[in-house]
């Protein structure tokens, strides 16, 4: 069966190139953007702010979904602009969606950087054909929220993570090779085998994380994941954090509730990856990746042009080794 499109990976960033600073969800307090902008800087980057990026209005959005869709894509369509790096998540990404052309995408290729709830861009620009970053925003860079913020300027250069994560009891064992993409659950399921997910040819290894959602919730959302992708096409799931969980169900922890829905998919599962709301270590969306997943350990290596850099979490501390 066909695999579908080749999905192109944006050129890597060099010094003096510039970046846009952009807010397709929710409002963030300016300083926080200036100070990320200031960072930006001392990386070598001349970073520029969307014009509506501090339009705060009634409903916590920055700005109206217009006015955000228009920074973005003001954003790719600027040929000097290299990377896009949003400011924050939280809600309001999904407006977007139809305001955005594919052709503006494809026709201009560059890195796309978020998480949470821009989980929805990040996988219509994979479904588009160009590989994005879930990573650090404009907030966590100003907070400094390290090793995610080194790491993604390092990927933005041209270095890729190749991440060696501690076992897990939930484990289950085995090779897989597919495209990566996923994310944050609450955002990724709505959109999951819709025209904004990469093609249902493509063999995908899927990672999802959650925040603050009651665990009915969790379980409601992975079964529209199950009832709407096709999973004879997912290889391999890593997951990430699911952080201040509600535990309204019988179940001991969310690993043991998932694993258990995918007890008759002979796949590995990567479970405690450290991706989420919490600690976010940068993934790259859309490309082609290898996960071996031991019952002491996994890795995951993304396989596309760049140099490669080992990145292992240490047990109990979870301390950052290069």
């Amino acid at each position: 069966m066909s695999q579908g499109k080749k999905i192109v990976r944006p050129p890597y960033l060099k010094t003096g190139d510039k970046v846009a600073l952009v807010a397709p969800a929710y409002w963030v307090a300016e300083g926080a953007v200036i100070e990320a902008a200031e960072i930006l800087k001392s990386w070598g980057l001349n970073p520029v702010i969307g014009e509506h990026t501090n339009s705060l209005n009634v409903d916590a959005y920055s700005g109206t979904a217009d006015e955000r869709a228009f920074d973005l894509l003001k954003a790719f369509e600027d040929e000097e602009i290299k990377a896009i790096f949003c400011s924050r998540g939280g809600y309001g990404s999904i407006h977007l969606l139809k305001r955005i052309s594919k052709d503006s995408i494809q026709q201009h290729p560059k890195w796309l950087i978020g998480h949470g709830d821009i989980t929805v861009l990040l996988n219509s620009i994979v479904a588009s054909g160009v590989t994005c970053i879930y990573g650090p925003m404009a907030i966590q860079i100003a907070a400094k929220q390290e090793p995610s913020i080194s790491i993604a300027r390092n990927i933005l250069f041209g270095t890729l993570p190749k991440y060696e994560i501690p076992g897990n009891p939930y484990n289950r064992c085995g090779h897989a090779e597919g495209i990566l993409v996923g994310g944050n659950l609450s955002s990724y399921s709505p959109i999951a085998g819709t025209d904004f997910h990469i093609s249902s040819k493509r063999d995908i290894i899927l990672f999802i994380e959650e925040v603050e959602e009651p665990l009915h919730a969790v379980d409601r959302l992975f079964y529209m994941l199950l009832l709407r992708l096709n999973f004879e096409r997912v290889k391999g799931i890593i997951f990430g954090s699911f952080s201040s969980i509600r535990f309204d169900l019988q179940f001991g922890s969310v690993e043991q509730m998932l694993t258990a829905h995918l007890h008759n998919l002979d796949i590995p599962v990567c479970c405690g990856f450290p991706v989420g709301s919490n600690s976010c270590l940068p993934l790259v969306e859309g490309a082609p990746c290898t996960l071996d997943v031991e019952m002491d350990k996994s890795t995951l290596t993304f396989n596309i042009e760049g140099r490669q850099e080992l990145y292992r979490i240490t047990p109990p501390e979870e301390q950052l080794i290069k």
